[in-house]
């Protein structure tokens, strides 16, 4: 069965950096476009950054030049670097898996998306 599994989250001061992992298995990793997706209290879900098959990525304007999302196919490991951590990036994230043509984070849809992680919550502070 799919799985997506996150891990690194945790807690960090203010310009501080975390390096999170997705390990996804029961599906072909190279054939979906990744994102990662976060979520805080009381605001809505928002994607972050999204990868594809090729390596090209996007990212929200909230963490462009902080964020870089990277992916090892062969590990079907999906990675998100993050840098100069601010509180407002404190959230749950979670990865999760989308079968589009389209793989750009400004188009993704929740209502779209195959398979979900579980999250890692990531604070700053």
């Amino acid at each position: 069965h799919v799985q997506l599994v996150e891990s690194g989250g945790g807690s960090v001061q203010v310009g501080g950096s975390l390096r999170l992992s997705c390990a996804a298995s029961g599906y072909t990793y190279s054939t979906y476009c990744m994102i990662w997706v976060r979520q805080a209290p009381g605001k809505e879900r928002e994607g972050v950054a999204t990868i594809d098959s090729a390596g090209s990525a996007a990212y929200a304007d909230s963490v462009k030049g902080r964020f870089s999302i990277s992916q090892d196919n062969g590990k079907s490991t999906l990675y998100l670097q993050m840098d100069n951590l601010k509180p407002e990036d404190t959230a749950m994230y979670t990865c999760a898996a989308v079968r589009t043509r389209i793989c750009w984070v400004g188009s993704w849809s929740p209502a779209e998306t195959n398979y979900w992680g579980q999250g890692t919550q990531v604070t700053v502070s």
